[in-house]
């Protein structure tokens, strides 16, 4: 069945991409296989991260960086990210409301993907949703994390430039950015321009940055924009363009990539064996009344 999946996903049949990514989700134990069978099919997708505090209108942004991508006649495919519920593993996945536009438009993929209480606000699978994609034929995936903090910074193992959006209300700046945002960040986006104290939030930004540049060839920008409108999207996805013209004249996204790799052969491993072993647990009476 796997096979036929993959034979269908790569002729870019959607209903095969949806189904091949649901099983990633409810199925792990196909996880393997499905790497096995995309990976010699990769037709070099460029993966953009999008991460930022609730309300700073990722899903908005999001949305307009689609209709920037559809403008230039690209393929976009979107994982939206979203919390689970740890009782009911539910999850919310509202970004296909708000993205909903986009759906009758046959170059545009939007899945919403529940995190499933993994580590850091990202599903496990998904580096190999992104790998799934990426055979598909998608110039572009997006993906974008629910909150962030402390434990998401395991975004940046999947995306080949991270934006960080925040808001002019995102309280303490100079909190926000010890948060860990400083590492996770090539891209700096101040939203809802419109507002009192955007440019105050920008200034504080951009001086942390020259205080701490981490990558001595690329300046982080820091940009305003106004998501809902489209203003400033446009500069955003010219800074994804010159940050991937970097990334490939010095050879780092190459490295980049081939660290994945070897995180997703490591959490492929892992997870091999926590299915396993639940498996062992719910099988063995003993274990199980433990």
């Amino acid at each position: 069945m796997i096979s036929e999946l993959i034979e269908k996903l790569l002729k870019q049949d959607k209903r095969a991409l949806a189904r091949v990514l649901t099983l990633l989700e409810t199925e792990p134990e196909n996880l393997s296989d499905i790497m096995s069978a995309v990976r010699p099919h990769s037709t070099g997708s460029y993966c953009v991260g999008l991460t930022g505090p609730p309300g700073a209108g990722k899903s908005t942004m999001v949305n307009s960086l689609i209709e920037v991508l559809r403008s230039e006649d690209m393929q976009v495919g979107v994982l939206a990210v979203d919390p689970s519920s740890p009782f009911t593993g539910g999850s919310v996945l509202g970004d296909r409301i708000r993205m909903q536009k986009h759906y009758l438009d046959d170059d545009v993929f939007i899945r919403s993907l529940a995190t499933r209480g993994a580590q850091g606000g990202l599903s496990v699978f998904l580096s190999a949703a992104i790998a799934v994609m990426d055979a598909f034929g998608f110039k572009y995936v997006i993906v974008e994390t629910v909150g962030v903090g402390q434990t998401e910074l395991d975004v940046m193992r999947v995306a080949d430039t991270v934006i960080v959006l925040t808001v002019p209300e995102a309280g303490d700046t100079i909190q926000s950015i010890k948060a860990g945002l400083m590492e996770v960040a090539d891209i700096f986006v101040v939203n809802k321009m419109d507002r009192d104290g955007s440019s105050r939030m920008a200034a504080t930004i951009k001086s942390s940055i020259n205080m701490g540049e981490k990558d001595r060839d690329w300046k982080t920008p820091v940009l305003l924009t106004q998501a809902d409108k489209g203003l400033g999207v446009e500069g955003v996805f010219k800074s994804v363009l010159e940050h991937r013209r970097m990334l490939e004249e010095t050879h780092k996204l190459d490295q980049a990539r081939r660290e994945r790799r070897t995180d997703e052969f490591r959490n492929a491993l892992m997870n091999m064996i926590r299915t396993q072993t639940d498996l062992m647990v719910r099988d063995n009476t003993k274990l199980a009344s433990l």
